[in-house]
């Protein structure tokens, strides 16, 4: 890694008090204020940590030493330094300045009321100095409390609330240590806000910008485009607003149209209250199995109706453990299996569904149909697996024709409503049937798919990720 893309260190000014939420501050700093369950520098810190940041230094004022006891000196492995700001009443300007002895090479900079996307702070890191300064900017129209900043060229002529801007301050910064000299040339004029500091370092040609539109939309872990955001946290509304931006940028991109237009609007709905809960996404996991193999024991014993409209419920709530997990952050390599054990109960469906109708009837046909769909939808799961793992992006967004044919390809979504409707029509065999040729049908589509457009890649030199 080159020295432009070395990963500083980091410091966050968390020393205000946040008046605006004084309903939520009055017994702690506005930092702590949870936002989905999870303290909002906990959230920023677990960005840092993403990132592979291993020190950061934070200013503290306002009831600081709640900071450090609830933070800790080791945040998952990333090493915290406090610094007082005995002058954090003044303004911000002022924490900028408590931490001028500690830091001496390049860091990021960063207000612990505001939320970013960890791919701005990657993007940021890779793109480097050429000054000072530099600020992670959004290119669009400001609000009346947002700090606006006017560019040409990629440098500062201007920034603050009252400026006409051509993009919005984010909050972000990349900075050198000179960056101190500028914020103590503000101070000794009188001034007391950080933007005043930047401006300084603009008039001396030292302040550039980095534009997070700039930044790749696709998200491969999500299966489609997330635009890169950021959030000011002034105000309860503010708090409402970031927990449903979290929520709508942890969603994965629904495939079949059951998911999409029917399933995600729910799951966004309930993990949205939910986050505010102590229940846990492995909780979460684990009252979708039970409830998965109830089903199980239901088609098994020839309570059929129940156990399908129930596969509906299973469908909706499989989504929010994983969508938790995302809004808090708690995500790990383990959750990765749940794909697996959802297969498996998905599977037992169809064996105790077929199971039954060869105790009802003594013909093994629907046995037969069984493992035809288990043979298909494992070998089309597995071969989207791989095509995964080979070009790096979902097999459902490689192009205008899989985009339209994810809305009706196999799944498990899809597979509910032909068990619901054949039970209803009181003829049950013929949903294995349905779903057999389903199956069938993705399987060769998704393969054929998969193969042309490694093959392409192949021709063009890439060897994927």
């Amino acid at each position: 890694m080159d020295k432009a893309a070395e990963v500083p260190k980091a410091l966050i000014l968390a020393a205000g008090r946040g008046t605006r939420l004084s309903r939520l501050t009055s017994d702690r700093p506005k930092c702590l204020v949870p936002l989905a369950g999870v303290p909002i520098l906990s959230r920023i810190l677990q960005n840092l940590r993403s990132v592979g940041v291993e020190q950061v230094y934070i200013v503290t004022g306002y009831l600081g030493g709640q900071i450090a006891e609830e933070i800790g000196q080791d945040f998952n492995g990333m090493r915290i330094d406090y610094i007082e700001n005995q002058q954090w009443e003044k303004g911000n300007l002022y924490s900028l300045l408590a931490a001028g002895d500690c830091l001496k090479e390049k860091f990021l900079l960063l207000m612990s009321d505001h939320l970013c996307d960890p791919r701005a702070l990657t993007a940021l890191i890779d793109a480097g100095l050429d000054g000072s300064v530099r600020l992670a900017v959004d290119r669009k129209e400001g609000t009346q409390d947002d700090t606006k900043v006017l560019e040409q060229g990629g440098q500062i002529v201007d920034i603050g609330k009252h400026v006409e801007g051509n993009c919005v301050d984010t909050g972000l910064f990349l900075c050198l240590p000179k960056v101190f000299s500028y914020a103590r040339q503000a101070a000794d004029d009188g001034k007391v806000d950080l933007s005043d500091c930047i401006r300084q370092a603009s008039a001396a040609g030292d302040a550039g910008v980095f534009d997070i539109t700039a930044i790749e939309w696709y998200v491969p872990k999500l299966r489609r485009d997330v635009p890169p955001w950021w959030i000011d946290i002034d105000t309860e509304a503010d708090l409402r607003r970031a927990k449903r931006l979290l929520v709508e940028t942890s969603s994965k991109g629904a495939s079949d149209f059951l998911a999409y237009y029917v399933h995600t609007p729910i799951e966004n709905r309930l993990v949205y209250h939910l986050a505010d809960l102590k229940v846990t996404p492995n909780q979460v996991t684990v009252l979708v199995n039970i409830v998965a193999y109830v089903i199980t024991a239901l088609f098994f014993f020839g309570h059929l109706l129940p156990a399908s409209i129930l596969t509906f419920v299973v469908g909706i709530m499989d989504g929010l453990d994983g969508k938790l997990a995302r809004v808090r952050n708690q995500t790990s390599r383990v959750g990765v299996l749940e794909h697996s054990f959802d297969l498996l109960f998905e599977f037992s469906w169809f064996i105790a569904l077929a199971l039954y109708l060869y105790r009802s009837t003594g013909e093994a046909v629907g046995l037969i149909y069984c493992l035809g769909i288990i043979l298909f939808v494992a070998f089309y799961r597995h071969t989207y697996d791989q095509f995964g793992k080979a070009m790096g992006r979902s097999l459902d967004d490689s192009g205008p024709f899989e985009r339209l044919f994810r809305r009706v390809a196999g799944r498990r979504n899809l597979y509910n409503i032909p068990i619901l409707v054949s039970i209803l029509l009181g003829v049950p065999l013929r949903s294995l049937i349905f779903i057999f040729f389903h199956a069938l049908v993705t399987a060769v589509v998704y393969a054929s798919r998969a193969m042309k457009h490694m093959r392409a890649a192949d021709r063009a030199g890439s060897s994927g990720p």
